[in-house]
């Protein structure tokens, strides 16, 4: 039998490279005729890896990381009819059946027949289905037919290929935030957070037509990177606060819309910038988003965090001004970004040059081999989208 290698999350701080099993085309005991064997081309580290990998998570020892997938179909089952042997194709972070009622409304984040502990699935992730990851040189997708992205030209995939492999996670997360947020043409809006989600969010913004665009990070090099191309920036460690430093941008202390790409390992700002507190970015977004405007919220919050700052925070229960948001007429919206409603118009964006997506997120390609040090790189605030490279493809 072919060889696998894959990332898996050994202990809080820890990934190493395995020898994994090939992947087969079977769910359990059954066969799955409706699924492919990719050989990866890309996978990304994600900063929602990050929170398992920081030990933020009931992620168990041995898990195979990876949800960010791009490949080529080696093989594929008896019921897959649109996708081929040879194809190169995108694949959305989240699993979806295409059959349950959620998946036939769009909301193919919250599939119901995926994950048999709740709504919802993900590969490599902890608590979503008990899916192997995709930071390996092989995969199994499922429902081929219905999930996957596949790229009208491969040569021309190839060559574009570091903006195409963002389609499976982070552009559209990205953009689901600034779309959900009610961003448009001429609109002002807050971006908490300049991690490879928010730098997304920032370009989406600006794809749909935003006047300013405003990131708010702790690390200087990631606001230079958003600075890079055409943010305003604030820094959250000074003593000016959000609404000071907005006001200076602006004019006014306030925006149209606002963006949590942070979510629950938020820190406090000014003084406290060194000090978890998690509903910081929540609060902080209601008091300068405008009356009657929106808020994405597509960072991640938990329902369990092992390393929570106290008992509430343990199981997700912050301490949110909720009375502060239904005065001023706020619009939340939350959870997974359904990739499938985004991803096509997405990848023509691309193809079309109307975006350079792995430019505004710094991507860097990195081997197999090489996601450790990523990984902590990574964990440091690298300003930097590490994109792994199984087999060499990118980099030939």
């Amino acid at each position: 039998m072919a060889s696998n290698k894959g990332v898996a999350y050994i202990k809080p701080g820890v990934v190493s490279i395995q020898s994994i099993d090939f992947p087969e085309l079977a769910l359990g005991s059954r066969k799955c005729n409706h699924g492919v064997i990719l050989k990866t081309v890309s996978t990304n580290i994600c900063g929602s890896d990050q929170h398992m990998v920081r030990g933020r998570t009931t992620a168990e020892e041995g898990l195979i990381l990876g949800h960010e997938i791009t490949g080529e179909v080696i093989e594929k089952g008896s019921d897959v009819e649109f996708i081929n042997i040879g194809d190169i194709v995108s694949v959305p972070f989240n699993i979806a059946c295409g059959r349950c009622r959620n998946c036939k409304e769009g909301n193919t984040g919250v599939c119901l027949n995926v994950n048999p502990a709740r709504p919802g699935a993900a590969y490599g992730y902890v608590d979503m289905g008990g899916w192997v990851g995709g930071q390996a040189e092989y995969v199994m997708i499922p429902y081929a037919d219905f999930n996957l992205l596949k790229f009208p030209d491969k040569e021309q995939a190839m060559e574009k290929i570091k903006d195409l492999t963002l389609l499976s996670d982070i552009f559209p997360t990205g953009y689901h935030g600034a779309v959900t947020a009610g961003v448009g043409p001429g609109s002002t809006v807050y971006i908490a957070g300049a991690g490879p989600v928010g730098l997304a969010c920032a370009a989406s913004c600006h794809l749909l037509g935003a006047a300013c665009v405003i990131v708010g990070d702790m690390i200087s090099q990631r606001l230079d990177q958003a600075k890079s191309f055409g943010c305003e920036v604030v820094d959250l460690t000074k003593d000016a606060t959000l609404p000071e430093q907005i006001e200076q941008i602006l004019g006014i202390p306030e925006v149209d819309a606002a963006v949590d790409c942070v979510g629950f390992e938020a820190k406090g700002h000014g003084c406290n910038h060194h000090k978890e507190s998690p509903a910081t970015v929540l609060n902080s977004v209601m008091e300068i988003t405008r009356t009657a405007g929106g808020i994405g919220i597509p960072g991640l919050y938990v329902t369990g965090d092992p390393g929570g700052i106290d008992e509430n925070a343990k199981v997700g229960m912050l301490g949110i001004r909720i009375g502060l948001g239904w005065a001023k007429s706020h619009y939340f919206v939350t959870g997974q970004c359904p990739v499938m409603k985004y991803h096509r118009q997405l990848m023509q964006a691309i193809l079309f040059d109307k975006i350079q997506i792995a430019k505004a997120v710094n991507v860097q390609t990195i081997s197999l081999e090489e996601a450790p040090k990523g990984y902590s790189d990574f964990d440091q605030g690298a300003a930097t989208k590490f994109v792994i490279d199984p087999h060499g493809l990118i980099t030939a």
